[in-house]
C-alpha cells in the first residue's frame, strides 16, 4: 500500500521533478483542518501508486517552501507537473476533489 512521501526543504525539487504528477500537502501539526485531510492524502498515495507521487510537507520543519510559494494557509495542496505547479487547493475537501486533480494531469 502507497504511503505520503514526507519532503523537507532539502528534497523538495528533486521529489516535484518526478515525471509523475506530484500532489504536496501542506500541513502543521496543530491545524485542525489539515488532521481531517491527512487521511484522505493517505488513502490518495495508495490509489496513486506508481502513477503519481503524493507528498506531505510540515510547514513547520520546513520555512523555505512554503514560503517560496506564498503559502499563508493550510492545508493548502499543490499539484506539480514537469516541476510547475499546475493546480491549487486551499482549505480540506473531498477525497473526490483531489482524485480529480490528479487524474486530469494523468493524462
Amino acid at each position: 500500500m502507497g504511503k505520503a512521501i514526507e519532503v523537507t526543504d532539502a528534497n523538495f525539487e528533486e521529489i516535484i521533478s518526478s515525471d509523475k504528477p506530484v500532489l504536496v500537502d501542506f500541513w502543521a501539526e496543530w491545524c485542525g483542518p489539515c488532521k481531517m485531510i491527512g487521511p484522505i492524502v493517505e488513502e490518495l498515495a495508495g490509489d496513486f501508486e506508481g502513477k503519481a507521487v503524493i507528498a506531505k510537507m510540515d510547514v513547520d520543519m520546513n520555512p523555505q517552501v512554503p514560503a517560496k510559494f506564498g503559502i499563508r494557509s493550510i492545508p493548502t495542496l499543490l499539484v506539480f507537473k514537469n516541476g510547475q505547479v499546475v493546480d491549487k487547493q486551499i482549505g480540506a475537501v473531498p477525497k473526490s476533489v483531489l482524485n480529480q486533480k490528479i487524474q486530469a494531469q494523468l493524462a
